[in-house]
């Protein structure tokens, strides 16, 4: 892999992941571009204990353009985008639209009390996949895909070294029934100031759990869901894939490192990373599988803390977390009174079911 730092006209950080054989990278961004974007706030709720990025910067962004405006295509017959060079492999951007960027100076988070508030910290950046306006993650090459953990593991590397990050989260959102406002194959990746809340919980129930049993919580559960065997979707040599026991979402599943201590991308071995790299996209065709239609999801990657107490590092390893609003053919599932309102999750497929369906699917995918 070859790895191209540069930079956008308005400041913002661009990286090139190319192979080795591809041209060099030099063009230079030509766009008239205003300045970049204000720093948020970050304001915490009294009620739940959690912090809240409060961004109206956000509301100008790009929204659902035509392929011919798309600004993650590359910058091609004089259409000038985010992407100076006229074709690329994979690229990592600097958001022009962040609900985290870069403070100025030193920054730490306040204390957690009614009113607290602070600059907006952290760093929000874009993934672009592929060139390829019309392509997916599910229908990259085995060589492309591992191309994008490279660039995963390079970030995480790079934003775990800020002061300001304690939570690296590496995430693709696609079809617009999740929310996403670019067609283009991409994902980004959130450098969070703060823990968010799903993390908070994790390392809390995981200190429970080593109180009670005197072992870590994730790989205890892989363990359970290995042996019941029910909600097991793949088990290859260095992977495991299972639906939750308490799956909130239609059709979710978890994919894990079968290797104790993988707490981030870049813990992985390279066998590891080749493996992940042929089924990682299966899993997403298996998902397409399910009802003949492109599947919508949410594929995030959960990784240790940085920068914090040992404990809450140890407490979370490396896994995906693949959730999808689609229900049954032509039905999504909506989170509406108990879910938005208690928190309360009901879901429309029972976990075994849905484990049942993908694996069939996983076969055909």
């Amino acid at each position: 892999m070859r790895r191209t730092p540069s930079q956008l006209r308005d400041g913002r950080e661009i990286i090139y992941f190319d192979r080795d054989d591809a041209p060099v990278r030099a063009a230079v961004d030509a766009r008239a571009l205003d300045d970049r974007a204000v720093l948020g706030e970050l304001r915490f709720d009294a009620f739940t204990g959690e912090w809240i990025a409060i961004a109206g910067h956000r509301q100008s962004r790009t929204h659902l353009p035509a392929a011919s405006d798309c600004p993650l295509c590359p910058t091609q017959d004089g259409r000038l985008s985010e992407i100076p060079e006229s074709e690329y492999d994979v690229v990592v951007f600097e958001n022009r639209f962040p609900s985290l960027r870069s403070p100025e100076g030193a920054w730490t988070l306040p204390g957690e009390h009614i009113g607290a508030q602070a600059p907006a910290a952290g760093r929000c950046e874009v993934v672009c996949f592929s060139s390829d306006h019309d392509g997916s993650f599910a229908r990259l090459s085995t060589d492309q895909v591992r191309l994008v953990i490279e660039a995963w593991r390079d970030r995480t590397r790079v934003l775990s070294a800020l002061p300001y990050v304690r939570q690296v989260f590496p995430f693709e959102n696609r079809g617009v029934e999740i929310g996403v406002t670019l067609h283009h194959p991409h994902g980004q990746i959130y450098g969070y100031s703060y823990l968010p809340p799903r993390i908070v919980r994790l390392v809390e129930q995981d200190r429970l759990h080593r109180q009670q049993f005197g072992k870590g919580l994730i790989a205890d559960v892989i363990a359970s869901e290995i042996a019941d065997g029910r909600r097991l979707v793949l088990h290859t040599e260095h992977w495991v894939c299972f639906v939750p026991f308490a799956a909130r979402w239609p059709f979710e599943a978890q994919l894990h490192p079968l290797r104790p201590g993988v707490h981030d991308f870049t813990g992985l071995s390279e066998a590891e990373a080749e493996e992940l790299a042929v089924i990682f996209p299966r899993l997403l065709r298996a998902f397409d599988q399910l009802f003949g239609v492109t599947m919508p999801y949410v594929a995030g990657w959960f990784q240790g803390p940085v920068n914090g107490p040992l404990e809450e590092r140890d407490a979370v390893t490396l896994h995906l977390q693949l959730q999808s609003n689609r229900r049954a053919p032509g039905k999504l599932k909506h989170p509406a009174g108990s879910e938005m309102s208690m928190w309360a999750y009901i879901s429309d497929v029972p976990p075994e079911q849905s484990a049942e369906l993908l694996r069939d699917a996983w076969t055909r995918a």
